[in-house]
């Protein structure tokens, strides 16, 4: 257990518990100004990880190989593996023309809803052509051949026109109509089955296909649309807990910022007073010890938690600053055991409540006083106490919670929320505060 206790004139010969060594005075204090002053880095856009994406292409197109190949096997229709190999080439192509539609959805994708529920619409409708004809000429030759055996279990034939024709009996006639609508009686060798193939219906059977394809593509773009909605709902999550990040920094820093103007008027009154009185040896002891204090007190960000042993050891050098100001009435006593001086609690958080123990018990009365500061652990819980013997409070003065202890109240609030218990009222023989707070110490001692 760490325990010190000194009266004023013992620091006078030598250094005071906690103060830093001398080497360290001459260390200069470097701040990073660019981490409170540098402008907000510009949005990275947001968007869907390729990775999703093609993931996303890849399942949707491979559903669909499985399925029309299972159709396939299960209308037993003939040349399974050759189609097969040309299914999967359609399917590699669909990925591919995906991509390209991804490609065009990502220009509106901070646009509203229906504008990218109309380019989606637009878009897919020159991809969903590109990939029938695609489709159309994987088949062409798989096509051709299946005419041919058709026609040739059927005992039909092909024309030099590339119709079907069925080559009918000796002495059959046939009925052609007339362009009156009468029937003719014509004697006929052959008869025309199938019509050969004519460009228009090679574009009706590619635009056949787009149309599936088309409503393929609209399905994978309401996926898409999905997943974007998700990753910007998650962003815009993560921005506002930045924000709400942000601004407690910003009030922790305020908070903090608040207790060096405070702290500084007191000491350079009390410099001033020594000044005047002409004490000069004590005025010089009195700025070394500001400047101990400083070099610490600003050493660490202002809203990070330091450890309880140098938040003792920085109210330590505070109090020989005051011990200057009252060397035969100040008296201190620090109980800090071994286990807790690895502790994490808020810079300063002491700084206001040792300071009323100096304005309102040792400068209100001519006997010595003795300040204790003690530290203990209750059911994994940190417990801080700030007391002293003095008057208590004051007659006349009032009784509350006053700017410096607002200010700890408001900084445990806003470092732990409502998890923090707060009290400061006089007691038999004095005056004491006392804050339990969640007890943190670090992972790697």
């Amino acid at each position: 257990m760490r325990r010190a206790t000194f009266r004023p004139n013992d620091h006078l010969t030598r250094r005071p518990v906690g103060a830093l060594p001398d080497e360290a005075l001459s260390r200069p204090v470097i701040m990073d100004l660019n981490k409170t002053n540098a402008a907000p880095e510009k949005a990275a856009p947001i968007s869907v990880p390729f990775r999703t994406v093609l993931l996303s292409m890849v399942l949707l197109w491979s559903t669909y190989f499985v399925l029309i190949t299972a159709r396939s096997y299960i209308l037993d229709l003939d040349m399974q593996t050759e189609m097969a190999i040309r299914r999967a080439i359609v399917t590699v192509a669909g990925i591919g023309m995906t991509i390209v539609l991804w490609a065009l959805l990502r220009l509106v994708d901070r646009q509203a809803l229906w504008i990218k529920i109309g380019a989606a619409t637009l878009f897919a409708i020159p991809v969903a052509v590109t990939i029938g004809q695609f489709n159309h000429f994987a088949f062409q030759d798989i096509q051709a051949e299946l005419e041919e055996k058709f026609v040739e279990e059927q005992g039909f034939r092909f024309d030099s026109d590339g119709n079907v024709l069925f080559d009918l009996p000796a002495g059959v006639t046939v009925k052609v109509p007339n362009p009156d609508g009468s029937d003719t009686r014509v004697l006929s060798e052959s008869l025309i089955v199938a019509p050969a193939a004519m460009r228009e219906d090679t574009w009706k059977t590619v635009l056949e296909i787009a149309l599936g394809r088309y409503f393929l593509l609209l399905a994978w773009a309401s996926t898409y649309f999905a997943l974007l909605a998700g990753v910007q709902a998650r962003t815009a999550e993560r921005r506002e807990q930045q924000f709400r990040s942000a601004a407690k920094a910003a009030e922790l820093r305020s908070l903090r910022y608040q207790v060096n103007p405070h702290f500084l008027f007191n000491t350079l009154n009390s410099l001033s007073a020594l000044v005047m009185t002409g004490k000069a040896d004590r005025a010089e002891m009195m700025i070394q010890t500001i400047s101990r204090f400083y070099r610490h007190s600003l050493a660490d960000e202002p809203t990070s938690d330091v450890t309880l042993k140098d938040e003792f050891d920085l109210q330590q050098l505070y109090l020989d600053i005051e011990a200057v100001r009252f060397p035969e009435r100040l008296s201190c006593d620090f109980d800090l055991p071994d286990d807790l001086e690895k502790a994490r609690v808020p810079g300063m958080i002491l700084q206001p409540l040792v300071e009323n123990s100096v304005k309102y018990a040792v400068s209100a009365v001519a006997r010595p006083v003795t300040i204790t500061v003690r530290a203990r652990e209750e059911f994994d819980r940190l417990v801080i106490s700030v007391s002293d013997d003095g008057p208590g409070v004051p007659e006349g003065a009032p009784h509350g919670f006053g700017i410096g202890l607002a200010n700890v109240r408001d900084r445990l609030e806003a470092r732990f929320g409502s998890d923090v218990a707060f009290t400061s009222t006089p007691i038999p023989g004095g005056y004491k505060t006392e804050m339990r707070i969640p007890l943190s110490r670090p992972l790697n001692p």
